[in-house]
This record gives C-alpha cells, sequence and structure tokens, in this order.
C-alpha cells in the first residue's frame, strides 16, 4: 500500500511538472516565459523524484518485480493525466481515451496474474 500512495503522489507532481503551463490554451502557454516554466517544472519533478525512488524501493523489497513496478505506475500515470486533462485542462475524454486505459489496466492484470 505504501508503494501505491507514493507513486500516486509522485504521479501528481510529474503530471503538474510537464502540462501544468499548458492550461489556458496555446495563446497564453506561449506567453508563458520558457525559462521559468523550466524551473518550476523541475522543482515540482523533484518532489516527484523523491516519492518516486522510495516507492520503487519499498515495493522491489515487498516482492514486486521491476515489470510489476513499472506497470503499476503507467496505469497510475495514465489515470492522474486523465483526470488532470479533463478538470485542468478542461479537455474531453472520449471512448478511445477508456479503451487505452483499459489496455493498459489488461497489461497490468498479466503482469500480476500468478504473482
Amino acid at each position: 500500500m505504501p508503494t501505491l500512495i507514493l507513486l500516486t503522489l509522485s504521479n501528481l507532481f510529474m503530471t503538474a511538472a510537464w502540462y501544468w503551463h499548458l492550461k489556458g490554451g496555446p495563446e497564453v502557454a506561449n506567453a508563458r516565459p520558457l525559462g521559468w516554466v523550466i524551473l518550476i517544472s523541475w522543482l515540482l519533478a523533484g518532489i516527484e523524484y523523491s516519492l518516486a525512488v522510495p516507492a520503487n524501493r519499498i515495493g522491489y523489497a515487498s516482492g514486486w518485480s521491476a515489470g510489476q513496478l513499472k506497470i503499476v505506475q503507467e496505469a497510475i500515470a495514465l489515470t492522474v493525466f486523465g483526470l488532470f486533462m479533463v478538470f485542468v485542462l478542461g479537455e474531453a475524454a472520449t471512448w478511445r481515451h477508456a479503451a487505452a486505459f483499459c489496455c493498459i489496466m489488461a497489461a497490468v492484470a498479466f503482469l500480476f496474474v500468478g504473482k
């Protein structure tokens, strides 16, 4: 459970680091000075890193394989991004988003079956 919580928190920061500056549309995003965007994003990514590394160490020590840790991280990342895309950036989710998400969830299931 600590692994999932830390991975979720780390993905919240990483999604913010990569996409916060797009809020407001292309005109608003392009008006933000790139140097400041990079600096703020790096600061957010530093927090993400300080959560992701312990999450992976805890998970690995608990018996998860590296592949399981990665696929779970991807599933969490897509979940967090989907929510960010809809609620922060105001973009619509489509059936294609749902289908892609189901494929990733199937990949998670494949790596955990029989474990």
